[in-house]
This record gives C-alpha cells, structure tokens and sequence, in this order.
C-alpha cells in the first residue's frame, strides 16, 4: 500500500473557491463543512441513518476520543480479520498509535490519498485493489475496510466493493467523526454491519458452528464489550434457568457471529447498540435491557430474561434463590460510604451507578456520552426514583458542573474530569481504568467495587496535607515558574473573553447556514 506520488502543478493557481472543489473536502473544515460536502457527495441517506440510530443533545457531541477508535478496536480484536483504514494520515496515525497503545498487536492497514487521487475517484480504486491483495482464505475471514472522515465527506464509495474476494468477506463502513457521536457507538457500526452479513448468510444456508460446537441449553447472547470474568459469570447465573451463556458481541471471531444470531434471547448489556439490536429483531430475537448488577438489578434481570426465553415461575424463583443471597452478603461485607459523581463515555455508567448504590453509596450525578435509548429505560428509571441526576450525552462542562455542585467524596470520570477534581483536592478513580476493567455482574461484581472506591475516598487526608502544602501554586494565574510574583491583567482578560464571545457567535452563526 504504498503513498501515490505526490502530482506536480501543471497549471496556474486556481481562485480560492475553484481551489477547494479542486481538492475536495479538508480535514480541518470543522463538522459542519464536512457534513454539507458529505451530503452533496451522495452521503445523505447514511448521515440520516447516524443520526436516527445515534442520536445527539442536547449539545452538539460529547468531547471524547475519534469515533473511528471504536470500530478499528472491534476489527483488531477478531481472529482471522484484517483492517484497513482510509483516512487523513495524521488521523491514521493517531488511530494506530492509540490501538496498539492498547495492546493490539495486529497490523492496521492503510491506503493514503492525495487530492487527485480523491477527486479523481483514483482512491476508490486503490482501495479495491488493496483489498484484492489482502483476501487470501488462508489467513482471513474478513477484511474491514473504513472511511474517515475525509473519504467519506468525498463520497468514496465502500459499498461498491465486492462482498467476497476469494471467499474473504469484504465488510465497508463509514465511521466518520461528523456522523457517528463517540467510540463506543462506533463499535455498533461494524457489530452491525457484521451481524447484517452473517444474517444473510445464515439466511441463505448452513453455516459454520461455534469453535467449541454448539451449545446443548438455549443460550443468552450477551450485548456489548465486558470484563472477561462477566460472561462466566452470567453462564452462573443462567443455569438454573436452563440457559447459557452465549457469545459476547462484538465477536472475537466470524463464526460467532452465527452463534450470536442464534441465542435465545439478546442481553442488551450496554443499551446503545442500535444497528446490533435491529438486526437481532430482524433476525426474530427479543432483546432485554440492563443487567445483573447488584440485589435488585439481578432479580429484576433473572426475572426479564426469563420471562423473554420461556422459562417458568418455578425455575426463575429458583434462581433468585440460588444467587441473590449470595450478593446480598457480598455486598455487605464490602460497603462504600461516602457521596460520589460519576461519568464516562463506554456505555456501562448507569450500571456502575446502581452497584454503588446498592452498596451504600450516594451517588448524586451519572453522566454518560451515550444516547438514551428504550434498552436504558429500567435503570434510569431505578436511578432516578434514588434522586440521581441522570445525564445522557453528557459534555465535560455537565460532568465538571456536577463535580462543583455536589463537592462528592470521590469523583469517578473521564481523564479532564480526574484532573479537574484532583486538582481541587477530590479523590478521583479513572472510570475506563479503574472501574470497567473490573466485574460487575452477578455475585463477583457485587463485592467488585468497595476496594478501590473505599481507598480513593481514604485519600482525602493526603490530598488535604498536600493542599495545605502547596496552597495555589501551580494553580490559575500561579502556574509554571517566575522570576517575581506575576502580576494580574483584568482588562486583557476582559478583551480576550470579548473575542471569544465574537468567534463562537460567528461559528454558530456560520453552523446555522
């Protein structure tokens, strides 16, 4: 895959508009450039589809890493699947950087452009042609090839690839960062486009089974990426039900994809999987919302899921009674007192905000970058009746103003709000890291959380004596190093805070067009 050379001028410079039709669309032209040359480009029916299935608001988008993320981790994390990004190299960089920052250890492919090559339609046909060379049925299943941001606003057409090149299925998706919100939805357009695939193939014939074949009770396809230790979990949980556990979409591997189609019933874990979840009802199966978390999240859970396969009063009875006082006892033996906000942007906040709370926590906020949706109705609902402010699409402004009004004993979040609190002398856990890298489903989950949440609100005592220490240097007006005591300047921050209000009045002025 190497870069088309570079093509030299052959003509003299063209007016400034002329010019920009010339090149196509620029990386830095800001969403609402990128949205109105994707839409004339031909890409209205798939920004319409991003927008009904991801919906955002109240504000524009959540800050948070590049969509793409999302979708390239999926791809990287499957057997026998290659990937292969189309995009800005400086946004494939970025890309690669962050998933093998992330362990991923497999190559991520690239097919470069330059404005001829995307103009001119040449970029399609070098990403044809490298897929050609990638489809060897000896080492892949798949290959996923993506658009960002720019390929997508010039209309480079991936639907227009073939479906299989020696017997490699050819998967084409548009993850572009003006379309699709955040990265955890990102996952669903591929999960989607996956599932959709494999539907019709199962549709049209018999199919690969399971790796370890198929399983001998009706099984429970679990939705949404999890800790490892969860699934087995939920296998616990299920069998007194007669039912197992089935595959975790997103798969690790093509042939699950059919396993996953053939559950019982769909385990809507993480509740913004929208494509995973239409493709599912098309293919016949009933998806239940939330999980087993905590007492009453797992009884409310056994009960829905057994409802949904067919399994009688008896046998949900006996499970409840199997396992629900096992979790009472472990949440007792690893209480959390003190009073907490809590945000994130991988889909499972509401989940944690209600283990915290059957743990004895307060929780007074829970912000989420994702959209709520009718698989996230019962725990917000359950959270709301606790007198918790529930926040869908949460901004950092929303997350920081909470931090501000509720003063918690701990403050769980994305990386800016950690910072913001420990800076203000807060306790503060990174939720990504420290929280869903942990179980939270069923008897482990329950006593998963006191630990970690317990010590960081012991902190308090050294985040006072460092505080007492340090005072405000290092902080505002205070911050890196002077000669003598710096000096203030209100009317530059007066002239300055003027400017602002112009520029943003002229953005939104020019998004409004």
């Amino acid at each position: 895959m190497a870069t088309p050379d570079p093509v030299a001028p052959s003509a003299p410079a063209a007016a400034p508009a002329a010019a920009a039709v010339a090149r196509g669309p620029d990386c830095h032209g800001g969403k609402a450039e990128l949205t109105r040359a994707a839409r004339a480009a031909g890409q209205s029916e798939l920004l319409d589809g991003y927008a009904r299935d991801y919906p955002v608001g109240p504000h524009d988008q959540p800050q948070s890493m590049c969509p793409a993320f999302g979708s390239l981790r999926v791809g990287l994390r499957m057997r026998r699947t290659a990937t292969v990004l189309s995009g800005s190299a400086c946004c494939v960089y970025g890309l690669s950087f962050t998933s093998h920052f992330y362990g991923a250890r497999r190559t991520v492919g690239y097919v470069p452009f330059n404005s001829e090559t995307l103009v001119t339609g040449k970029l399609y046909e070098d990403i044809r042609d490298a897929v050609r060379g990638l489809a060897d049925p000896e080492k892949y299943d798949a290959i996923v090839v993506t658009n960002l941001c720019v390929p997508t606003a010039s209309g480079v057409p991936l639907k227009m690839l073939p479906r299989e090149i020696n017997g490699v299925r050819i998967i084409g998706i548009d993850v572009p960062g003006f379309g699709v919100p955040t990265h955890a939805e990102a996952k669903d357009v591929l999960a989607g486009a996956m599932l959709r695939y494999a539907r019709a193939e199962a549709e049209a014939g018999p199919v690969a089974a399971p790796r370890g074949g198929r399983a001998e009770r009706p099984t429970v396809t679990l939705l949404g990426e999890m800790f490892p230790a969860d699934p087995l979990g939920i296998g616990a949980l299920l069998e007194p039900l007669g039912l197992a556990a089935g595959p975790v979409v997103p798969t690790r591997e093509w042939r699950e994809l059919y396993a996953a189609l053939d559950g019982a019933v769909v385990a809507a874990i993480h509740p913004f999987y929208t494509a995973s979840l239409r493709e599912f009802e098309l293919a016949g199966r009933r998806a239940v919302g939330s999980a087993p978390v905590g007492y009453e999240g797992t009884a409310a859970w056994l009960e829905a899921i057994g409802r949904a396969a067919g399994v009688g009063d008896e046998r949900i009875g006996a499970a409840k009674d199997r396992w629900l006082p096992a979790i009472r006892a472990a949440l007792a033996a690893r209480p959390i007192h003190g009073r907490i906000t809590l945000s994130g942007y991988e889909g499972s906040e509401l989940l944690v905000a209600r283990l915290l709370i059957e743990s004895g926590a307060t929780v007074h906020y829970v912000g989420t970058a994702c959209p709520r949706t009718p698989w996230s109705e019962t725990d917000r609902e359950w959270l709301a009746a606790k007198g918790v402010e529930v926040r869908y699409r949460a901004s950092l402004e929303s997350d920081l103003a909470a931090l501000r009004e509720f003063k918690p004993d701990l403050a769980i979040g994305t990386t800016p709000v950690v910072q913001a609190a420990k800076e203000q002398a807060t306790p503060a856990l990174y939720f990504t890291n420290l929280i869903s890298a942990r179980p939270l489903m069923g008897v482990a989950g329950a006593g998963s959380l006191g630990q970690v949440v317990n010590a960081a609100i012991a902190n308090q005592a050294r985040f006072d004596e460092l505080r007492g220490f340090f005072g405000e240097v290092g902080h505002g007006d205070q911050a890196g190093v002077w000669q003598a005591p710096p000096e203030a300047h209100p009317e530059f921050r007066e002239q300055q805070r003027r400017a602002r209000e112009k520029a943003e009045a002229r953005r939104h002025a020019q998004e409004a067009v």
